[in-house]
C-alpha cells in the first residue's frame, strides 16, 4: 500500500456494516467523522483498536476512517475491527498470519442472525402460555 491511493474494506456483524478507508497518514483513526476517542465506551474502542495494536507500523503511518450504520454499538465495534483487521492483513501475509492467530473471528466473520418473528407468537420461539384448567 505504498501508493497514495485509498482503499476501502468492508465489516458485517449482525446488521451492522462498517465501511473503512485507508489512506497514507498520520494514523488518526475517525469513526463516522469522530475522532475514536469520542465513541462509546473504552470496552468498544479496545474492541476497535484490538488489529492495530497487534501492528503499532501500520498504525503510524496510515489513517483510518469508519463509516459505520446499523445495530447497536458493540455490534458497530465488531464490524470496524473486522473492516481494520482486513485492510491490514491485505497489507501483508505476516500480518494476516499475526490477525488469525490473535482471532480468526476477525478475519472470518460471524455468520449468526437474529431469527425472524413467527405469526401467531410472542417472538421467534415463544408461544403464549396455556394454563390447561
Amino acid at each position: 500500500m505504498s501508493k497514495k491511493v485509498a482503499k476501502t474494506f468492508v465489516g458485517k456483524r449482525k446488521t451492522a456494516v462498517a465501511s473503512l478507508t485507508i489512506k497514507p497518514g498520520k494514523g488518526n483513526v475517525y469513526i463516522n467523522s469522530r475522532p475514536i476517542e469520542t465513541f462509546g465506551t473504552a470496552s468498544t474502542r479496545r474492541k476497535i483498536l484490538a488489529p492495530l495494536l497487534l501492528m503499532p507500523e501500520a498504525r503510524k503511518t496510515h489513517d483510518f476512517q469508519i463509516r459505520a450504520h446499523g445495530g447497536g454499538y458493540m455490534a458497530i465495534a465488531d464490524a470496524a475491527a473486522t473492516a481494520v483487521a482486513k485492510a491490514l492483513a491485505a497489507m501483508s501475509a505476516k500480518n494476516k498470519r499475526k490477525i488469525l492467530e490473535y482471532d480468526r473471528m476477525l478475519l472470518a466473520g460471524d455468520p449468526r442472525r437474529t431469527e425472524p418473528k413467527k405469526p401467531g407468537r410472542r417472538s421467534a420461539r415463544r408461544f403464549k402460555q396455556k394454563s390447561y384448567r
